[in-house]
């Protein structure tokens, strides 16, 4: 199984952390942001990564390389100029060409895609499960809590819209009855067929896609991970609470 890490971030929100290193080096509980997803990855079964980089790329190359690539085949997506998520995935789209059917039945391989400044332990076994149950276009993992920007689904958990803070107007792409406002977690299962779809040019977010397409009538569905523990390490104080957490063995 293949897998794409975002960590081209310029971490502007984890100043002073990020002043002479990449976020993805940011360490939590004595382990960089970088080793804590990969190993993650890899003990779920991955074993090819790329990696989109930007601020301070090279520090991340040499890391990885004095690391053994963490025992990962791991190939580097530069980004010259920050291309957001959508168009990080695109630059990297070629990637999972070679393997996007399954060997055994033809069908497709699904891949991560995981944002490098989130911990969790969401169970991916449980996620892929649930994706290729449904034959989604792509599930998003995601949490009923508090955040400034939602994701809007129907009861069938699929996407139907956004919605900027709590009372912001919703923005829906299609008709329902009802709206579950929840939050996303960074950590995505896509299929394959979901590149050449994106239409989008540059740099644009990933969100923008999905919304697009499931206004279209595509199957991008949620995965609720409201039962695992998540953080967003986007802010030094969040890094510490995190570092905290893991000292008490929430992420075993």
């Amino acid at each position: 199984m293949k897998a794409m890490v975002l960590a081209a971030g310029l971490g502007t929100r984890l100043r002073p952390l990020t002043n002479h290193r990449p976020k993805a080096l940011v360490e939590v509980g004595g382990r960089t942001l970088l080793e804590i997803t990969l190993t993650r990855l890899r003990d779920f079964g991955v074993r090819e990564v790329i990696i989109n980089v930007h601020h301070f790329a090279d520090m991340i190359e040499a890391y990885l390389k004095a690391n053994n690539n963490f025992d990962l085949q791991i190939e580097i997506s530069r980004e010259e100029a920050l291309l957001n998520t959508g168009g990080g995935l695109k630059k990297a789209g070629h990637f999972f060409g070679d393997n996007s059917k399954r060997k055994d039945s033809g069908r497709e391989e699904p891949f991560i895609l995981h944002n490098v400044d989130v911990i969790s332990n969401i169970d991916f076994a449980q996620m892929l499960k649930f994706h290729t149950e449904k034959n989604a276009l792509a599930t998003l993992a995601v949490q009923d809590r508090e955040t400034s920007r939602y994701l809007l689904f129907d009861d069938s958990l699929q996407l139907s819209g956004r919605q900027t803070g709590g009372n912001g107007k919703p923005e829906l792409v299609r008709p329902t009855q009802t709206q579950q406002r929840l939050a996303f977690s960074g950590i995505h299962v896509i299929s394959p067929r979901f590149l050449a779809m994106m239409t989008e040019q540059d740099a644009f977010s990933i969100i923008d896609s999905y919304l697009r397409l499931a206004g279209q009538g595509e199957k991008i569905l949620a995965f609720r991970a409201d039962k695992y523990y998540w953080r967003d390490l986007g802010r030094p104080e969040h890094v510490e609470q995190a570092a905290k957490d893991i000292a008490r063995g929430v992420l075993q």
